[in-house]
């Protein structure tokens, strides 16, 4: 099957692939969430409310006697309005969850459908001089729901445009804040650790961009790297 070329119809696809998920009996913590609540989350998506797809999607797993099943039902009201910037729950937060569930190990047609979103999302992002979430959080996404943060970069690298270099300016701006990127981690429990990666992408890769950029930037990250004193 062919990959989407545009968001929308990435998140369509990713609609259609999930819709094989059938509605299961859910039940999970009586103190937290009511009988009704139960109820509506076992019946059919589009009429679990908002506000309680929200709470659901950030809830720790061991609310639920069958989290990663539950969760992989609710991917496409989940992932739809996370991309869009309106789910209104910390973005690194929903995929620490995913990871939670084991989106790796679903069903192949499944996993590949939220890999294109993934895909997708992350060159739509590039290609865009604004977007509904920031550049950092938006990577921070991918990084963690894929374990892995260079192959995120490199795609920036190979898209030369001034959208993915405005980006990039932001980034920048983000990262260079107090210094953060000396310790920087990604995902709501910081489960993946960025500086490496990232101090040698800015100083190797894209070295040429981040000067355009931040004029002061390069002579920040290299002090970094070389240990040496530089102004804050």
């Amino acid at each position: 099957m062919p990959r989407p070329h545009s968001l929308p119809a990435a998140l369509d696809a990713l609609d259609r692939a999930f819709a094989s998920e059938e509605p299961f009996p859910v039940t999970g913590c009586l103190y937290c969430y009511g009988a009704q609540d139960l109820a509506r989350l076992s019946g059919p998506l589009h009429r679990i409310s908002q506000d309680l797809l929200s709470s659901v999607a950030g809830e720790t797993p061991d609310h639920w006697d069958d989290f990663p099943r539950l969760y992989r039902r609710l991917v496409p009201r989940i992932v739809r309005p996370l991309v869009a910037g309106r789910l209104h729950i910390d973005e690194e937060l929903i995929a620490s969850r995913l990871v939670q569930a084991g989106w790796t190990t679903w069903d192949a047609p499944l996993a590949q459908a939220l890999r294109d979103v993934w895909d997708t999302w992350w060159q739509t992002t590039l290609r865009t001089h604004r977007g509904p979430v920031p550049i950092r959080r938006t990577l921070a996404v991918v990084t963690v729901a894929t374990g892995r943060l260079r192959p995120w970069l490199e795609v920036w690298t190979g898209i030369r445009t001034t959208a993915a270099d405005a980006r990039l300016a932001d980034l920048i701006d983000d990262v260079l804040f107090e210094a953060e990127f000396t310790d920087l981690s990604m995902g709501f429990y910081d489960e993946y650790h960025a500086t490496a990666e990232l101090v040698d992408w800015l100083l190797t890769d894209v070295r040429d961009r981040v000067a355009d950029a931040r004029p002061d930037a390069l002579y920040r990250i290299e002090a970094f790297r070389t240990g040496a004193p530089h102004a804050g």
